[in-house]
């Protein structure tokens, strides 16, 4: 049996922006995680929320995802995690990312929202993607 789409998905998006040297430089690192670890300084990228939809055709199994990656900074102004945002943006928008078991068949960014938290300790930009996957 193949791995779940959202988990093949995730390990994909997860390669391929850890290999990107500029974006790693902008995170001081590779942190892309489920969720931060205790103690880690922001700037990162979390996946947050996930909807997964059968997309199965007569001919073919398959998942549509709605995923949010946010990118966490704390920077006083949203500069700093747009810039991020905008780096993840060019990175995975129509991507050819290969999953595990799956083939991805199109990924694109579909919205931007920021926001201040912690009485503004941090800026959040999540980024929504869309991605229709199919089974192999």
């Amino acid at each position: 049996m193949s791995v779940s789409p959202a988990l093949a998905l995730r390990r994909a998006i997860v390669a391929h922006l850890g290999a990107d040297s500029a974006l790693v430089a902008l995170l001081a690192g590779a942190k892309i995680y489920d969720e931060a670890p205790r103690g880690v300084e922001p700037p990162y990228v979390l996946f947050a929320e996930l909807q997964i939809r059968d997309w199965s055709t007569t001919e073919s199994r398959g998942a549509e995802q709605l995923l949010t990656l946010a990118i966490v900074s704390t920077q006083r102004g949203t500069r700093d995690s747009l810039d991020l945002a905008q780096r993840v943006i060019d990175l995975l928008d129509e991507a050819p990312l290969i999953l595990d078991g799956h083939a991805l068949i199109d990924l694109r960014f579909q919205t931007l929202e920021t926001r201040r938290e912690q009485n503004g300790r941090f800026a959040r930009a999540n980024l929504r993607f869309r991605a229709t996957t199919e089974y192999l």
